[in-house]
């Protein structure tokens, strides 16, 4: 939603409509009402942290709210998200941050306050699966890799299949 806010205001010139952070909050609403919603990223603008308290607190009980802009990444921020309610689920870029470490510790703030975490690979990805075994190994249960148009996200998702091989009957979802 960061590309459409501008001066305080939800702008989807292509169809006419301006929206306040309420309005876009209440249409959000709206449609996670009306639809089988489970899940959005980044809903709200990156810096319109009272629409994402706003959405949150109406729909975060039953609709994961996922930061991506919002968090980048930063355990710190994810726990000022934590703490002043503003979403229930972080994306995680490993080389969004710099370190495993520091994703790592993200990771484990957002499991320690019962939100969702969803692995997500970067525009520019090669055949490299780490995400696939981060993902399974941190227990996010969720990845981001896009479709399977192209060679390196079906090799992710390959190495997925192949660690519930590997898992057999143990494996988790």
């Amino acid at each position: 939603s960061s590309e459409f806010f501008r001066d305080g205001v939800y702008d989807y010139a292509g169809e006419g409509v301006r929206r306040s952070p309420a309005e876009h909050a209440d249409h959000l609403a709206g449609l996670i009402d009306a639809y089988p919603v489970v899940s959005i990223e980044d809903p709200m603008a990156e810096d319109d942290l009272d629409g994402w308290r706003e959405l949150t607190g109406r729909v975060g009980d039953r609709c994961q709210l996922t930061g991506d802009d919002v968090f980048c990444t930063n355990e710190t921020l994810v726990r000022e998200g934590i703490r002043t309610g503003v979403g229930n689920s972080v994306l995680v870029k490993v080389n969004q941050i710099g370190t495993l470490t520091e994703a790592l510790a993200t990771v484990a703030t957002a499991h320690e306050a019962g939100w969702t975490v969803v692995m997500s690979h970067r525009s520019g990805e090669t055949e490299d699966t780490t995400i696939a075994d981060l993902a399974v190994a941190t227990g996010c249960g969720q990845i981001k890799t896009g479709s399977l148009s192209r060679s390196d996200r079906t090799a992710k998702y390959n190495r997925l299949i192949r660690i519930e091989e590997e898992l057999g009957a143990s494996a988790r979802f």
